[in-house]
């Protein structure tokens, strides 16, 4: 169905302009609808960013699957797709490429418990792959190769539907870009990835064969060029895929059993805390998570305790007198949050790095973020941005570097690795609790 959801109006849009419009798919991986209910993804930031370099008012069409988009686009009712398509032959026959922007791999991936390990233990399996999508080319071509190589194409399903089918075993196994499988792994942590079945491919805009086409497709190459180089694009690209992690199948397996029969004893004191100190309870959810896998009764060598893992002069100061009892635990802890993002620099705008930035002080302490920051400002580098602090809190550890800071040594890569473990499980718990309110 052909949906239009949303107009973005750019501030640089010149009044009047025509629209550029955009057809797209729903897709983590590319536009949805966030926690605030404003239009987000990978593929919606960046050609939101092209539209602002043209002047024009950017709109947006959301086609239901990749076949649609293609179809859509051919058939004229977008000025170009930006949907997460690879490029291929068979798409260069009758369409235009834009800019290369994402490198990826295709993935084969399969139920729990099945783990081919070539071809032909694919044989005799139940694949299922989204019509008109570069994985079909990838079996057509393995076919000439294994002829008995059998599989179905799906026109409306996208690959995150067929993901939900092989999580309920309905299916043997599929093909995915590596970008859409690490994001979706941290949701189906027992999907098994046993093989690559191709080479680096990039991901691409795709235009209209038209002059018009051609011409728009030649200034989306053009200014690609400077922004890849620029602070907005490495912003965007560590805004989606940047807190994607190593995958551990174990904890991640382990936590979404916790979130079913261990989170519900504590819901009520996480949504109380978060309501009385104005924070999403998801993130103190997943912040105790980290702290102590929702363990009252945690504790650790250095002398921290419970739920939030408060040292006693934190808790002291917090107010808190039982740290072993969870709803002090965790009212102490979303207060103690709460006082750190009014510390945060007021040059770091962006909501949700805020929230990053007070994670990390929580972890390393507030001095040390401060030295990271002044450490920043003498390297030339911008610290008011996550991707940047990300690179500037390990140099901490750095003797060169500790030794003229205020309050010196550090490990500083700690901290880094806390924040991207708490994001984890915060969009992971978001998948379960999609309405913060409730």
């Amino acid at each position: 169905m052909y949906r239009i959801l949303f107009f973005l109006t750019t501030a640089l849009a010149a009044f009047g302009a025509k629209p550029l419009v955009v057809i797209t798919r729903n897709a983590p991986t590319t536009y949805y609808i966030n926690a605030v209910n404003r239009p987000a993804g990978f593929e919606y930031d960046l050609a939101s960013a092209f539209g602002a370099y043209l002047k024009r008012p950017v709109r947006f069409v959301v086609e239901d699957s990749v076949s649609d988009v293609l179809k859509a686009l051919k058939k004229g009712k977008g000025d170009m797709a930006a949907a997460g398509l690879t490029r291929t032959a068979v798409r260069d026959q009758t369409l235009i490429p834009g800019p290369g922007y994402f490198n990826v791999r295709q993935q084969l991936v399969c139920r729990s418990g099945l783990k081919p390990k070539k071809i032909t233990d694919l044989l005799d399996k139940k694949i299922e792959l989204i019509a008109d999508s570069s994985y079909v080319e990838t079996f057509h071509k393995l076919k000439r190769r294994y002829p008995k190589l059998r599989w179905i194409e799906h026109k409306g399903y996208t690959t995150e539907h067929i993901f939900e089918r092989l999580h309920q075993k309905k299916i043997d196994c599929t093909l995915a870009d590596s970008n859409i499988v690490d994001i979706n792994r941290r949701y189906y942590p027992h999907l098994e990835v046993p093989l690559r079945l191709s080479d680096p491919e990039t991901l691409v805009w795709y235009f209209p064969n038209t002059p018009q086409g051609k011409a728009l497709a030649r200034q989306a190459k053009k200014w690609f060029e400077s922004f890849k180089k620029s602070h907005a694009f490495r912003q965007i690209k560590e805004r989606y895929f940047g807190h994607i992690v190593k995958y551990d199948y174990v904890d991640t397996a382990r936590y979404h059993k916790r979130i079913k029969t261990r989170l519900p004893k504590y819901l009520a004191a996480f949504k109380k805390a978060g309501k009385k100190h104005g924070i999403d309870w998801r993130i103190l959810a997943a912040q105790a998570y980290q702290e102590s896998h929702w363990n009252p009764k945690a504790k650790s060598p250095t002398g921290v305790r419970g739920m939030m893992m408060l040292t006693l002069a934190t808790a002291k100061e917090l107010g808190v007198k039982n740290r072993l009892n969870y709803r002090q635990s965790i009212d102490g802890g979303a207060k103690y949050l709460k006082n750190l993002l009014k510390r945060i620099p007021k040059e770091v705008t962006n909501p949700y790095e805020r929230y990053y930035y007070a994670l990390a002080a929580y972890n390393v302490g507030m001095g040390h973020l401060y030295d990271a920051v002044r450490l920043g400002k003498q390297l030339g580098i911008n610290p008011y941005r996550w991707h940047n602090m990300k690179t500037l809190l390990p140099k901490l550890a750095e003797r060169k570097y500790y030794k003229q800071l205020r309050y010196g040594y550090a490990r500083g890569s700690e901290p880094v690795r806390y924040v991207t473990r708490i994001v984890n499980y915060f969009e992971i718990l978001r998948k379960y609790y999609p309405n913060p309110s409730i």
